[in-house]
């Protein structure tokens, strides 16, 4: 709506957008596995994890559309990272397989804490002179960085 379109136009073009980053997710999770094939997993979680980073600190700094087009962006990044959590953390667990799955279900139970405390940001309108929708990336901005932290270390284990 800043940019001159009216409530409706705005929230259409906003679903526009939504498609979008589903397609480039769908999309994203068949490339990146064709890419296990060829990289460590460990590595390739890292990868996609600092590139989110990157992408992430340009929905903080950048308005307008570029800001935009970052977010979309991130859902190429997501893409592959659950699964290939999901795959590393069980492996080798042997008959304890089951139990550490159900764990890993519940962490993303545990995810739905976010959410909340993000919208309770974005409710303050602006901080530190910026408009908090922006500032509220500060925690997804977190998760990537203790991905990147997990992808690493996997890395480095399975080398």
């Amino acid at each position: 709506m800043n940019e001159g379109m009216s409530e409706i136009d705005a929230e259409v073009t906003s679903q526009r957008y939504n498609i979008i980053a589903m397609a480039i997710f769908v999309t994203s999770r068949f490339i990146c596995t064709y890419f296990l094939k060829y990289i460590n997993a460990g590595a390739l979680l890292g990868i996609l994890a600092t590139v989110g980073t990157v992408l992430t600190l340009g929905v903080i700094f950048i308005d307008g559309r570029m800001g935009l087009y970052c977010l979309v962006a991130i859902s190429a990044c997501m893409s592959l990272m659950f699964p290939t959590i999901y795959g590393i953390a069980l492996q080798g667990l042997g008959d304890d397989a089951k139990f550490g799955a159900a764990g890993l279900i519940m962490a993303i139970l545990g995810g739905s804490v976010l959410p909340p405390f993000q919208a309770s940001i974005i409710d303050q309108q602006t901080l530190f002179g910026m408009p908090a929708v922006n500032i509220s990336f500060i925690l997804p901005l977190f998760c990537f960085l203790v991905i990147i932290v997990y992808g690493y270390r996997t890395y480095k284990r399975t080398k």
